[in-house]
């Protein structure tokens, strides 16, 4: 019994907890169904795709897209940086957070914009890649 206690001890410490974010750090990242890269090749990510860390297993981490889907992806290819996947159909991000203000960019649907400061409540300040900074509805994105 005690062997079955330690492993499960560390099972929960390489466990992630729910809402634990991260990026894909590099350019076409494969991610496979099972932790090793002979299994198989399900999705290839591109840099700044953001996922939801799962649990933790030696050097892969099981991670959950936007979809829903559970995959596999060497630790070393995420990036510590959290992002966001616009959701909407067309996400206009503000000056200001709030509805009125004017609208600095819009995101369509799919892109990927850097988390620049969370907030606790419905918006959230992010960067495009060209450098343009603004404020997003919470409900438009996920990552968060």
């Amino acid at each position: 019994m005690r062997p079955l206690l330690l492993l499960l001890l560390s099972f929960a410490a390489s466990a992630a907890w729910a809402g634990d974010f991260r990026s894909i750090g590099e350019n076409a990242v494969t991610l496979y169904d099972a932790p090793s890269v002979r299994a198989k090749k399900l999705f290839v990510a591109s840099r700044l795709y953001p996922v939801e860390i799962i649990v933790q297993v030696d050097q892969w981490t099981k991670v959950r897209d936007v979809a829903g889907d559970l995959m596999w992806v060497e630790k070393k290819s995420l990036s510590e940086a959290r992002t966001v996947l616009v959701t909407a159909a067309l996400a206009d991000v503000h000056q200001r957070a709030e509805d009125g203000a004017p609208t600095v960019f819009q995101a369509r649907k799919g892109v990927a914009l850097e988390i620049a400061e969370l907030g606790t409540g419905p918006w959230v300040k992010v960067r495009h890649r060209d450098g343009q900074t603004g404020f997003v509805r919470a409900n438009q994105v996920w990552g968060l």
